[in-house]
This record gives C-alpha cells, sequence and structure tokens, in this order.
C-alpha cells in the first residue's frame, strides 16, 4: 500500500481541529515540510523543542503534530545559530514537517481540555465552561460530574495519578476535606476563566498556571465555601492528555480510509520546571 501524504494528513487534522477555531493571536497549522511528502510514522508531542526533534529523528519519524506553536510571536530569521531556527533546520534536513494544533484543538469536540477531564476521572458527560459562539458543543474548558463524591484530598490525589509526572506535582487551595462531585477542567492557563459563572458553580477548578493575584482574589471573593477549590498542574501535563487522543482520532480516520499510519505519542517532559526544593528549618 503506498503511504498517504503530508497534504492528506493535514486535512484530516483540520477537520477535526478547524484552524478556523483559532484565537486571532494564535499560529497554527504548518510550520515546515512538502506538502507532496509521503507520511508514515507521525510523532504526537506538546512542546517543538530540541529534546522532541532528536525523539523524531530518531524514531524515523515524518511529521511531529504539536499542540504549542514553534513561532508564536513570529519571527524574523530560521538561523540555525537560534534554538529554534536550529530545530527547523535539523527537521527540514531529516524530512520531518513540523505542524501545530493550539487554540483550535483546545475548543475542539473532543479537544484538550475533553482528555484531561476524562485523564483526572470525569467519565459522564461533559460540558464546555465557555461555550463557542457558533457551536455550544465546542468552547474553552470542560466541566462534568464524577461518577461519585470525594473529598478534595482523595480528587487531587486521583488527579496527580492520572496526570503524567511533573516536578510541579499539584498545588492545592481549599479544604481537603471538603467533598466534591463537580469538576471544571480547562487546559494550559486558566485563570482567565475564573470569573466564569460555570466555574464558580463547581466543587474544583482543575487548571494550570494559575497566578497568585487573580487566584487569591478569587478565593477571598467566594469565601466561604461559595466557590470551588482549586487545583494548579504544571501546564504541560495538562495538555499532555490531549496527544494519545489526538493520534487514536487521527490514526482512526486515516483507518477508515483504507490508510494505515503509525502515530507514537512523546514521553519526553517538556515542561519548564524540573525540580523543587523546600527550606529547611
Amino acid at each position: 500500500m503506498s503511504p498517504t501524504t503530508l497534504a492528506a494528513i493535514i486535512a484530516e487534522l483540520e477537520h477535526a481541529y478547524d484552524p478556523a477555531w483559532a484565537e486571532p493571536w494564535d499560529a497554527v497549522g504548518l510550520v515546515c515540510g512538502d506538502p507532496a511528502r509521503p507520511v508514515r510514522r507521525i510523532l504526537f508531542a506538546v512542546d517543538p523543542v530540541a529534546s522532541v526533534g532528536d525523539e523524531a529523528v530518531a524514531w524515523g519519524a515524518d511529521l511531529i503534530v504539536a499542540h504549542h506553536p514553534l513561532y508564536l510571536r513570529g519571527t524574523t530569521t530560521v538561523s540555525a545559530a537560534t534554538p529554534k531556527g536550529a530545530l527547523v533546520h535539523r527537521l527540514i534536513k531529516h524530512d520531518i514537517a513540523l505542524y501545530t494544533a493550539h487554540t483550535n484543538a483546545d475548543v475542539a469536540d473532543p479537544g484538550v481540555s475533553d482528555a484531561l477531564a476524562r485523564a483526572v476521572g470525569l467519565t459522564g458527560a461533559l460540558r464546555p465552561l465557555q461555550p463557542s459562539a457558533d457551536d455550544p458543543r465546542r468552547g474553552l474548558g470542560r466541566v462534568g460530574d464524577l461518577p461519585a463524591p470525594m473529598t478534595l484530598r482523595e480528587f487531587a490525589g486521583q488527579a496527580v495519578r492520572g496526570l503524567p509526572r511533573t516536578a510541579w506535582g499539584l498545588r492545592v487551595a481549599g479544604d481537603p476535606g471538603r467533598t466534591v462531585r463537580t469538576v471544571a477542567v480547562s487546559g494550559g492557563a486558566g485563570d482567565s476563566l475564573l470569573g466564569l459563572d460555570s466555574v464558580r458553580a463547581a466543587d474544583v477548578f482543575l487548571t494550570a498556571d494559575l497566578r497568585h493575584h487573580p487566584a487569591a482574589e478569587f478565593l477571598q471573593a467566594t469565601e466561604p465555601g461559595g466557590g470551588p477549590a482549586l487545583i494548579d498542574a504544571a501546564h504541560w501535563a495538562t495538555e499532555w492528555p490531549w496527544l494519545p487522543q489526538a493520534a487514536d482520532l487521527l490514526a482512526s480516520a486515516m483507518a477508515a480510509k483504507g490508510i494505515n499510519v503509525e502515530t507514537r505519542v512523546s514521553r519526553t517532559v517538556t515542561d519548564a520546571w524540573t525540580t523543587t526544593a523546600q527550606c529547611e528549618d
């Protein structure tokens, strides 16, 4: 069976993650690669960085599908003297294409937050925290119910076991003994969603990159017990569960057309934080 082309793979990716859904400031789509080239092996990763490039070369990948853009703010150079330029040069040298699905994957159905919700134990129906104006099934974040109530302490333990391990772990704000049933999640940085009624109605909100002032002001405004507990996870860890979901979706779509592609989910930890330290008495 002859291999499929990069153009055909991109068509399937953009059916699932329409670039039109991306935020205006975002940079999604094909970064480098020839649409006419054959694609047999596809590596899914959160970050397009050197270590992921190494993994792609070692495995013999033809394409990297990354969640985060390589050049989010644009550039005037792809000089190999820069880290990002060096990655572009290496990928081109080894005939490896790079494609990005970012905020368009965040709001997709299913998308990044659906995968996060499943990873931390939500099994039933999910709803967007902030539905898209043109399709209420899509949108930022997800909210749903746990199969059975549990304490915040128990849920935090369940969540940390369901997410890939990072030095960051989980930071929890709230009474460890409070009962939680309704859980709101948002993959990636989510403190912009703290003001949503759908977040305030939950028992716990799990996201990443919660800043001190927005989190503190939110907790003060909802005390005592009038709003959700907060769980802050590593940014990379909240988005990693999307990778196997996206890989399975693409492989299944291609198989339905009689085309077999080999997918692989990168387990290279590209979280920026590598260790923690505690002050000793």
